[in-house]
């Protein structure tokens, strides 16, 4: 399924938001290609990894910046990871717009779970601040 909605916003189709992540290999220098579902939060744009701590997220974590891609529209964008202690909020909304997509990943934290179920499934989601370069 990946594969198909990356495919989809390189070639200009964003389902509900979604668009192609490209951050360069930690080790390889390559882009490495990936959909994600950006998130909008009070204003400023996250990206949150609901699989963990995943190769875009250890990739991101070196390189602190990369590209988002709907079709021939590119935003590069600086990251800055944000610390397990104030994911809480974002974490709620995120899972408010994407849990139907997500929950899987989440270990039955959902949106309606409490502050402390949350709080304690933060460390394993890492969540991304992003700012545009433009």
């Amino acid at each position: 399924m990946n594969s198909v909605i990356g495919r989809l916003a390189r070639h200009g189709v964003s389902l509900l938001g979604s668009a192609e992540l490209s951050v360069p290999g930690r080790k390889s220098g390559r882009m490495q290609r990936i959909p994600v579902n950006p998130h909008t939060y009070q204003g400023s744009q996250y990206l949150v990894s609901a699989r963990g701590h995943s190769q875009w997220v250890r990739n991101m974590r070196v390189a602190g910046a990369g590209e988002l891609r709907v079709g021939r529209k590119i935003r590069a964008f600086t990251a800055t990871e944000i610390p397990d202690s104030e994911k809480l909020p974002i974490l709620r909304a995120y899972l408010e717009r994407w849990g139907w997509e997500v929950n899987q990943y989440f270990q039955g934290v959902t949106a309606k779970s409490s502050d402390e179920e949350i709080i304690a499934a933060a460390p394993d989601h890492p969540v991304f601040l992003i700012r545009t370069d433009s």
